[in-house]
């Protein structure tokens, strides 16, 4: 707790601007490039702002609307991504009514809806239950399958069965940076 995970992952998505240094993301400068870094990024944040009253269906329209996605990229990316994490059952229900781990799900569509080479995921399993947190878990590693997938946790529990390379971070420091 308190190392910086979070403010680094806002550091990469361009949520934050440095106040030093530069970070880079496949060559591009976030600060300089930042819609260029945002285009190759996916972020679900630890806590995953969605428009609860709205059905997840609009949701994942709306976003890939302001993803600038033509009608057929759209309705094609929207397909694939509620049927890569699984919320088809629950598509067009009202956000409000989604259970903790299906609002999870939209939000990691919403992460992947634009074909993202890297997903960033900020505690995806906070809050939810032992169930929902296996399930995620492994909802996390297939997504990991065909993108590079960054995610921060505190729970040491979540790392193995979800991560194959892990660094460690303590009061801003990188102390350990190897595999699982």
């Amino acid at each position: 707790n308190g190392s910086g995970k979070t403010t680094t992952m806002r550091l990469i998505t361009s949520y934050y601007t440095p106040d030093a240094g530069r970070i880079y993301v496949e060559g591009a400068d976030t600060q300089e490039d930042d819609t260029v870094t945002r285009a190759r990024i996916g972020y679900l944040p630890e806590n995953n702002p969605l428009y609860t009253d709205m059905l997840a269906s609009e949701y994942l329209n709306f976003v890939a609307e302001l993803r600038g996605m033509s009608s057929a990229q759209r309705r094609a990316n929207v397909a694939l991504a509620v049927d890569e994490v699984g919320i088809a059952e629950v598509f067009y229900r009202p956000i409000a009514e989604l259970s903790k781990g299906y609002r999870q799900r939209v939000g990691l569509a919403q992460a992947i809806l634009h074909r993202p080479d890297i997903l960033i995921l900020d505690e995806p399993t906070e809050g939810l239950d032992p169930n929902q947190r296996v399930t995620i878990r492994d909802l996390i590693k297939s997504l990991g399958a065909d993108r590079t997938v960054l995610l921060s946790t505190h729970v040491l529990q979540e790392v193995e069965p979800t991560c194959d390379r892990v660094v460690l971070i303590n009061r801003g420091r990188l102390v350990a940076d190897d595999t699982v």
